[in-house]
């Protein structure tokens, strides 16, 4: 099946086009299995800023470390833990004699801090639209149990407004987006249409398995040669128009739409989700006094070009070499769904 969509998409595709896909996921599926060097040469994907952890910003994980320096236990998906903020990661302070739970659940979160009510707990909640229900789950549970001593540290983005944003950015090359399978899971189609209809380009919303991928890029190059621009839906096992409605539910009656500062691309209006006044006694960013000096990004790293999809990886000048795994410059080389990171292991 994977052979015939690489022909498909060999016979279909006479002219040069750009394709971003938007999810880490993608990235790292494209990268993995060898489809880049498969796709006509005509055919050529940018990577998007569609990893989670690598747009959360460094002011947060600078918070995060002052909070861990508090005495307060710090709850985390195990993707963030290495991820650089201005002076030191979570593992840092960690190392320093912090208190550093990684968890798989939010809800575990809670948990700890019903087993200890002396102690602050702080779920470092962070991501798309894909993790959103499940923090904004924990904060419904904390206050049916009556917690005082549970919080979240919020760093919740939207795939939407920073689609946009790269569209109107004046270096911007894309002609076309694959969109991410799982946010689409949660949020349905309805969203994306304006949206492609605006900027009349194509939207396919694709998965994460080669021929996934493969069938959703032959898609898109089919719309692009016709000089069609509408959303698609190649991932139809797990995406539905209206998405997840009880899930949508859960986060719309915890969070509320709202500026959002993003790793190496700035403030992106009403591109982040950030708790209802109701719910602030569980914001940490609010509940305690936390003061960090402005972070800077190391000269070296080109992180907010490669999210933007202004360049590759391996265009960074400290790539494979002064930044790596073991010593990250940035975000995109130690997380699961960075592109650096991708390109480090399976493209070098």
């Amino acid at each position: 099946m994977a052979i015939h969509y690489l022909d498909e998409i060999e016979k279909t595709a006479t002219k040069p086009w750009n394709i971003m896909e938007m999810c880490g996921g993608q990235t790292h599926s494209l990268v993995k299995n060898g489809l880049l060097g498969l796709l006509p040469k005509n055919v050529r994907m940018i990577h998007g800023p569609g990893c989670p952890v690598c747009v959360t910003p460094i002011s947060l994980i600078d918070k995060a470390v002052s909070l861990m320096e508090k005495g307060i236990i710090m709850c985390s998906f195990g993707d963030m833990v290495r991820v650089p903020g201005s002076t030191k990661s979570l593992l840092d302070a960690k190392a320093e004699g912090g208190d550093l739970r990684i968890l798989y659940s939010p809800l575990e979160a809670v948990k700890i801090a019903e087993q200890n009510p002396d102690k602050e707990v702080v779920f470092f909640a962070v991501g798309f639209e894909t993790t959103a229900p499940s923090n904004a789950l924990s904060v419904v549970h904390a206050q049916k149990l009556g917690l005082k001593n549970f919080s979240l540290l919020v760093s919740h983005v939207l795939a939407i407004p920073a689609m946009e944003s790269i569209l109107d950015d004046e270096l911007c090359n894309i002609q076309a987006f694959l969109g991410p399978g799982h946010v689409c899971t949660i949020m349905g189609l309805i969203d994306y249409r304006p949206l492609a209809e605006q900027y009349q380009i194509p939207i396919v919303i694709a998965g994460f398995e080669p021929v996934d991928l493969l069938r959703a890029i032959y898609h898109t190059v089919s719309q692009l040669e016709k000089g069609e621009y509408k959303v698609e839906n190649c991932y139809e096992r797990l995406v539905k128009e209206e998405g997840n409605t009880r899930a949508k539910e859960v986060v719309n009656h915890i969070f509320e739409i709202g500026d959002q500062e993003w790793r190496g691309m700035g403030i992106i209006p009403n591109s982040g989700m950030v708790m209802k006044e109701q719910f602030w006694m569980f914001d940490a960013s609010r509940k305690f006094d936390i003061e960090t000096s402005q972070p800077k990004l190391q000269s070296n790293c080109i992180v907010g070009e490669i999210l933007r999809g202004l360049k590759k990886p391996f265009e960074c000048p400290e790539f494979a070499k002064g930044c790596n795994p073991t010593h990250p410059h940035g975000a995109p080389m130690v997380s699961s769904e960075g592109a650096c990171a991708a390109y480090y292991h399976y493209s070098r």
